[in-house]
């Protein structure tokens, strides 16, 4: 299965994928962390490339039988298809998963309180979140909202969530 993360920045995501990613038995693939190395290896901006690597090695572990949690913004409808075709293409179940947080305030403090864990990593300003490009849904998802609780009762919950989700 690939459970496609999909989010903001400061909305939980990171947190809730590295959670639930043991309990699936699954490989953790974080966009960030492959964006930053590729800046670093090749002194680069980096567009679609991070995206395309995942991809691959997404798709790699998943015709290895292996589960897959990948954890982007997934801002733009063609990153969100591209997700479900390496999945489809692979023989394999999808999910995707939007993780928000509905407290404006909460979700700022948030971002302007965090701490980057991948080298080099500069996190976004309040700012430049609130100015992301970020496409309406047209596909069904599960969505959990982070405002006021604990990542545990949110990775609970979505586990939960995606025992009970068919396709």
């Amino acid at each position: 299965m690939l459970c496609i993360f999909s989010g903001f920045p400061g909305s939980g995501k990171s947190t809730l994928a590295r959670l639930i990613a043991p309990r699936l038995e699954a490989v953790y693939l974080r966009i960030d962390t492959i964006e930053q190395e590729l800046r670093q290896l090749f002194s680069v901006d980096v567009l679609d490339e991070g995206y395309r690597v995942a991809y691959r090695i997404a798709s790699d572990n998943l015709r290895a039988g292996l589960s897959v949690v990948a954890d982007s913004c997934n801002p733009i409808e063609l990153t969100r298809r591209e997700w479900e075709r390496v999945a489809r293409q692979a023989g394999a179940d999808y999910r995707n998963i939007e993780i928000i947080c509905s407290d404006a305030s909460e979700h700022r403090l948030r971002v302007e309180s965090r701490t980057v864990d991948a080298s080099g990593l500069k996190p976004p300003t309040w700012s430049e979140v609130e100015s992301r490009e970020y496409h309406d849904w047209t596909v069904d998802r599960v969505i959990i909202d982070t405002a006021g609780r604990s990542q545990a009762v949110c990775a609970e919950d979505l586990l939960l969530r995606l025992s009970s989700t068919g396709r």
